[in-house]
């Protein structure tokens, strides 16, 4: 008879809930070990299980039966907060679904624990589902946050001038071991990467350069648009984005795995100064190897311009010197030159404040790795734009 009918969940060792008819039987320990076989039985759609439980024979729910269920707890022998906060579930769920629950049998203290997880203070606890942000609060966000990290950034700049100051005065202060490695790791171990880059960027300014000059018999004018697009532009920028991405990462790497292991909190305790030790290093290293590795780019992006207006335009190396001599100035040589400090400047502080902001695990190293490379390339092609409008004003 449907009376008699008793559905079980799998027994997890001595926790069990047994329901006959209208009624359900809690019995063993309804602990955070012991209750895990009904929490499993109740997991997924507990509110269908719950009515078929509750129903008929065939399964569906009885419409004309009582609405109460009586929910017997005098067979518990234990019962924590787990097992409370299990039982307030099923309660919701009979309530939801029309059933009126009566607890009965519980003794003083599974009551005062059930009443405790049942209160408004511990419901309110939970957190409420927040609303997704509109379009404009997403956008104003995302501009303070902006605007914040830019004062971080204006502050922090600051403070490495300070730092600079200080060392300009007091030349004992400068530590030379930490420049000249810098200087190796920045300069001399990028040559390869760049000299090989730069040279097939010349084979392709002059490739795309001789299709066209051949339709006019300019052939000779190869040595003009390879000489000043590289000495002028593409040398010192294509340099740069180099080194940003090769040494402004490193930087911002090793002072985020430094501030990750404490270590510069260590600096501190000793009485070094961070900035002095890690930060003016790399920037005096990074002025010095930058343009330095600009002039290593000139002289091979030219070569690769060479080589191809040989191979293309049929113009002899000796006649493509001689052009490029008559084409350019001194001045376009010292453009270049020049940006190279500019650039250096923009990719070492950008690389040192990114590691600063590590923020204690090595997800946010990762992270700040990339943003520092995706700001210094953004802020050297920003610079560099500065320069071409500023040039074109004085007429250089």
């Amino acid at each position: 008879m449907d009376a008699e009918r008793r559905v079980s969940p799998p027994v997890a060792r001595e926790a069990t809930l047994e329901i006959e008819g209208d009624v359900m039987r809690l019995a063993g320990a309804w602990t955070v070990d012991a209750a895990a076989g009904v929490e499993h039985w109740l997991g997924g759609r507990p509110r269908t299980r719950l009515e078929r439980a509750l129903g008929g024979p065939d399964g569906k729910e009885r419409r004309a039966g009582p609405a109460e269920v009586s929910i017997d707890g005098s067979e518990l022998v234990a019962l924590d907060t787990a097992g409370a906060w299990l039982l307030q579930r099923m309660v919701g769920t009979l309530a939801n679904a029309g059933r009126r629950p009566v607890l009965t049998g519980f003794r003083a203290e599974h009551t005062a624990l059930l009443q405790m997880v049942s209160a408004p203070a511990m419901r309110a606890a939970l957190p409420a589902p927040a609303a997704a942000p509109g379009l404009l609060a997403r956008i104003g966000r995302l501009a303070w946050e902006r605007i914040g990290q830019g004062s971080e950034l204006l502050a922090f700049i600051g403070e490495v001038g300070i730092a600079a100051a200080r060392s300009a005065v007091r030349p004992a202060r400068i530590r030379w071991r930490p420049i000249l490695y810098n200087i190796r790791t920045a300069g001399f171990d990028a040559l390869p990467i760049t000299g090989l880059l730069i040279f097939l960027m010349g084979i392709v300014i002059s490739y795309q350069g001789a299709t066209q000059l051949k339709r006019y018999g300019a052939n000779i004018f190869v040595a003009d648009l390879v000489g000043l697009s590289m000495l002028r532009e593409l040398a010192p920028l294509l340099t740069a984005i180099i080194v940003a991405g090769r040494s402004g990462s490193a930087y911002a790497a090793q002072i985020g795995t430094m501030k990750v292991t404490e270590e510069i909190d260590a600096l501190r305790t000793v009485g070094i100064p961070p900035l002095d030790q890690l930060v003016l290093p790399k920037l005096a290293a990074l002025a010095i190897a930058l343009p330095l590795l600009t002039v290593y780019a000139d002289a091979l992006g030219v070569a690769g311009g060479m080589v191809m207006a040989r191979g293309e335009l049929g113009v002899g190396f000796s006649e493509f010197a001689d052009r490029l001599q008559r084409a350019l100035y001194l001045s376009d040589f010292l453009v270049g030159i020049g940006k190279a400090p500019v650039f250096a400047a923009i990719i070492s502080v950008i690389g040192c404040f990114q590691g600063f902001q590590v923020a204690g695990d090595a997800e946010s190293v990762g992270h700040r790795t990339t943003v520092s490379v995706v700001q210094s390339i953004f802020l050297v092609i920003v610079a560099d734009a500065i320069f071409s409008v500023v040039f074109l004003r004085l007429g250089i």
